[in-house]
């Protein structure tokens, strides 16, 4: 015969409940544990018995400890309410803070070009010249500092080449010096000392000869 339902309500009998509070309670710790180990989930477990009596189950340190944790969690779980309509308060104003300064700076580029002027009073007007004429006054001066560089790289190149002219002047090709296109030997080993000669003519016994030793 297979067991049958039992009806969950207040066992009447005292030696009958306490049996089923110990087979129960047992059982209860048993499952507790297994919970524990198969997915690795912090359990705590307290049970007090009708008399006062109590026991407990933690797979922690201690019973203690995952009732700070259960704390603190709850906590937390009622701050968070409160702590998201914080935050997008927060991005909500750092959000206006930065569209304003897009509206400044676009029309302040804006009065830079000399438009929507309307709008300013003649304090403003003086200031903004004040500032356009500032910025002028360093852009000239950056130009000129480009213009001066780029004058004194012309200058210097040409009186680079002005020196390489007067060198090329100065060379030994203005007195018509050529060079002889060989060297003969004759038949007494004599060596025809033929460098740069004028371009002149000469008979062949003026032409001086130095006999190798």
């Amino acid at each position: 015969m297979g067991r049958g339902k039992i009806e969950i309500k207040r066992i009447e009998n005292t030696t009958n409940r306490q049996v089923t509070f110990c087979k129960r309670r047992n059982g209860l710790l048993k499952k507790a544990y297994e919970l524990s180990v198969l997915c690795d989930a912090e359990v705590a477990l307290i049970v007090f018995s009708s008399r006062g009596r109590l026991y407990e189950y933690a797979n922690n340190s201690s019973v203690k400890s995952t009732i700070e944790r259960y704390k603190k969690a709850s906590a937390d779980s009622s701050n968070t309410g409160s702590v998201s309509e914080a935050n997008a308060q927060f991005y909500q104003q750092e959000s206006s803070k930065l569209h304003q300064q897009i509206r400044n700076l676009q029309n302040s580029n804006r009065h830079m070009l000399g438009e929507s002027l309307g709008s300013l009073n003649f304090k403003d007007l003086k200031s903004l010249e004040i500032r356009l004429e500032k910025g002028i006054s360093r852009i000239r001066s950056r130009k000129n500092e480009l213009l001066f560089a780029e004058i004194e790289y012309m200058q210097k190149r040409i009186a680079e080449n002005e020196r390489n002219e007067q060198q090329m002047s100065l060379m030994p090709g203005g007195a018509n010096y050529e060079l002889m296109p060989s060297q003969q030997f004759d038949s007494r080993n004599y060596f025809q000392l033929n460098g740069l000669q004028p371009n002149q003519s000469y008979s062949r016994q003026d032409q001086p000869a130095l006999q190798l030793v």
